[in-house]
């Protein structure tokens, strides 16, 4: 039986959605995790609906946590496969729910915290229809041993702006796969912006929340008034 996703969802503000934002959760944690912040963009994004699904498999280390893929540590290779064995279980969720809203994929964005930027940056990438933004906190761009399978030849011919977030005093992923991340995207011809919080471990914070809100705005082509700004 095929595993479908699910997770908690915010309404757009506006009565018809014109954009889907769509929140991938870190390694033990769930949708409701990062759903919160779709309230804290919407001065920014009022026309955008929320989604965070949770991920496919229980943590086995987190009661009730939920992983994209497992992590042991012990395999080179893990992190490579589990990207590629859950980006299909999130395409199936992505087209779902952008049919269920009657958007096409240009009006998608992705954002990811630690092990679900590492899966938004790879679905992301990979995608048949280029989403609009790509933002990711805490993670890295995942390569395989064979760096010619790391950057795909997008079948749509380009791909999205990207912006990667990262604490400078990140002791989980540290800051250093920030520019290891940026670097190879570089190498591919992709733009990359990115940002670094000075003093943040791993999480978000305020400036991280403000600075991915405004990208992921300019991105869907709205204009922000000072107002805007201030409530977030």
């Amino acid at each position: 039986m095929a595993i479908m996703l699910d997770g908690p969802r915010l309404p757009a503000k506006s009565r018809m959605p014109e954009q889907l934002v769509v929140f991938l959760h870190g390694y033990g944690a769930n949708g409701n995790d990062l759903i919160a912040i779709g309230k804290q963009w919407q001065a920014l994004l009022p026309g955008a609906a929320f989604a965070a699904p949770n991920a496919p498999e229980p943590c086995g280390q987190i009661p009730g946590g939920r992983q994209w893929f497992r992590l042991t540590m012990r395999d080179p290779g893990e992190r490579w496969a589990g990207v590629n064995k859950a980006a299909p279980f999130l395409d199936t969720f992505l087209d779902a729910e952008l049919d269920r809203h009657g958007l096409d994929g240009s009006k998608l964005a992705l954002v990811g915290f630690s092990q679900g930027t590492m899966l938004a940056l790879h679905a992301g990438l990979r995608r048949a229809r280029t989403p609009a933004a790509i933002l990711g906190y805490s993670g890295e761009l995942v390569i395989p041993e064979q760096q010619d399978q790391a950057i795909p030849s997008n079948p749509a011919g380009k791909f999205p702006p990207i912006l990667l977030i990262h604490g400078s005093q990140d002791d989980v992923i540290p800051a250093e796969a920030l520019f290891l991340s940026a670097g190879e995207l570089a190498r591919a011809g992709i733009a990359c912006q990115w940002h670094l919080s000075s003093g943040l471990g791993h999480g978000i914070d305020g400036e991280g929340l403000l600075h991915g809100g405004l990208f992921l705005a300019k991105c869907f082509g709205l204009k922000q008034g000072p107002r805007a700004n201030a409530r977030l």
